[in-house]
């Protein structure tokens, strides 16, 4: 008979401790700490082209744009997220005053992996969904151009538009820009 150990259930002051410490993040689900695996150059090459372009195009405006170094708290599932992108509107929302954790987003984009894509447009989108400010979602490929982007309406229903090939234009209604496929992807080779 063979007995498998349980996971030890962490609380959030624990794995708050241990995250501050730690020199790989993880996000923290209902009291069990999940371990983030690396990410590929093509992967943070998205990222960067992402930070450039969205602060570019936001300068002067009371949109602040952050990095995946910035964790997403979601109260209603007790979830602790780093989005690869996250944009807020005006000032950020911390959790419990904390500067590590915040509450707010309008828009969040994720960069997908084979490791994560299932998460990211299932249960990671389903917790998403709960954070009042937030109304569009971007799900980037690394490996093709194909960019998936979820739009909230004002009846609270969920529009998808989906982006092929490199010549597209993204309008994002949250922030109030469009984006050129194209650019956020360059300097990716394998697409």
């Amino acid at each position: 008979m063979v007995i498998q150990a349980q996971s030890p259930i962490y609380t959030l002051d624990e794995y708050r401790a241990l995250e501050e410490a730690a020199e790989f993040r993880s996000e923290y689900q209902d009291g069990k700490i999940i371990p983030l695996s690396g990410g590929t150059i093509e992967h943070n090459n998205i990222i960067i082209n992402l930070i450039f372009l969205l602060k570019l195009a936001l300068r002067g405006t009371s949109y602040r744009v952050q990095s995946s170094d910035l964790r997403l708290w979601i109260p209603q599932y007790s979830r602790g997220t780093y989005p690869d992108v996250m944009v807020i509107a005006g000032e950020p929302a911390f959790n419990e005053n904390r500067t590590d954790e915040v509450l707010n987003p309008c828009l969040i984009v994720e960069v997908l992996s084979k490791s994560t894509e299932g998460y990211d447009r299932g249960d990671k989108f389903f917790y998403y969904r709960s954070i009042p400010e937030f109304r569009e979602y971007l799900l980037i490929s690394q490996s093709e151009y194909f960019i998936e982007h979820y739009l909230k309406t004002g009846e609270g229903q969920w529009l998808l538009q989906e982006y092929r090939g490199d010549q597209g234009k993204i309008t994002l209604q949250s922030v109030g820009i469009s984006l050129v496929v194209k650019d956020v992807y360059e300097g990716v080779n394998n697409v």
